[in-house]
């Protein structure tokens, strides 16, 4: 008896398999049995033409890391917990996605469209030294209404639209706020538009915010020691009880128009 040799599948045979189970990019996957194999599988066919569908899929806790999310769509998805590490979410529509304790190591989110979407306590950082090497980027993002609320430490948010966001989502005072509140350190927002954002308590330490658009912004008990908002236009943006002890403030707009001035913190200090 004479016994059929195995039959191997080439790479793109295997795709083609794939997309009989229903696993092809255009459409979503089944609700049940979704794994990140699966995910790959599904990448690794989309295009811009045919992205990927992971709308409003529940992908918590999942090991993402190193997949290029650029031809997907992630708008209300459930991404809660799960390792972005060196994943490549830039211009990815995350509208309204749960983002929250996301590991975010060189992860890219520039151009992506994060409105209405949660982004609380990502992990990311190791040690201090590996800082720069492991900071995620949001260059360009839209950021408008989202809730933030972790350690972005070097993070790029160059020309990133937050307007209307909340990075102080306690809503209060307090040590436990202080202990846990939202960290920017050495963070660059140049251009960066956080049009009446809630960034209350936020530590800005050595931030770069260069012409910024900080209008009807809450700076409140906020940590801007050292931080550069040269040019930026702080139009009714409320400083009362933050820390500006070596800021730059050289040529911003509005500052006329600071409420709370006369109770920010180390006013002498500040570079205008």
């Amino acid at each position: 008896m004479v016994r059929p040799k195995p039959t191997r599948y080439t790479a793109s045979a295997a795709l083609a398999i794939a997309a009989g189970l229903c696993l092809f990019s255009a459409r979503p996957l089944p609700a049940a049995d979704i794994s990140a194999r699966d995910i790959a599988l599904v990448l690794a066919g989309a295009s811009a033409q045919m992205p990927a569908d992971f709308a409003g899929r529940d992908l918590a806790r999942l090991d993402l890391s190193g997949l290029d999310f650029k031809a997907a769509r992630l708008e209300g998805s459930d991404l809660f917990g799960a390792d972005l590490s060196g994943s490549d979410l830039a211009g990815v529509n995350l509208t309204g996605a749960r983002l929250d304790r996301i590991t975010m190591v060189k992860t890219r989110f520039d151009r992506a469209n994060l409105t209405g979407a949660s982004l609380l306590r990502p992990a990311g950082f190791s040690t201090l030294a590996a800082l720069a090497a492991e900071a995620s980027t949001f260059a360009g993002a839209n950021l408008t209404g989202a809730k933030i609320f972790g350690r972005f430490h070097r993070a790029d948010l160059t020309r990133a639209d937050l307007t209307d966001a909340t990075l102080a989502p306690f809503g209060k005072t307090g040590f436990i706020e202080h202990i846990w509140r939202t960290e920017f350190l050495a963070a660059k927002l140049d251009g960066a538009n956080l049009t009446r954002a809630d960034l209350g308590h936020v530590l800005f330490a050595y931030a770069s915010m260069k012409g910024a658009n900080l209008s009807g912004a809450r700076l409140t008990h906020a940590d801007l020691t050292g931080a550069d908002l040269s040019g930026a236009d702080l139009t009714g943006t409320d400083f009362t009880d933050a820390d500006v002890d070596g800021a730059n403030f050289a040529d911003a707009k509005g500052f006329e128009t600071i409420v709370g001035w006369a109770a920010t913190r180390n006013t002498a200090r500040a570079l205008r």
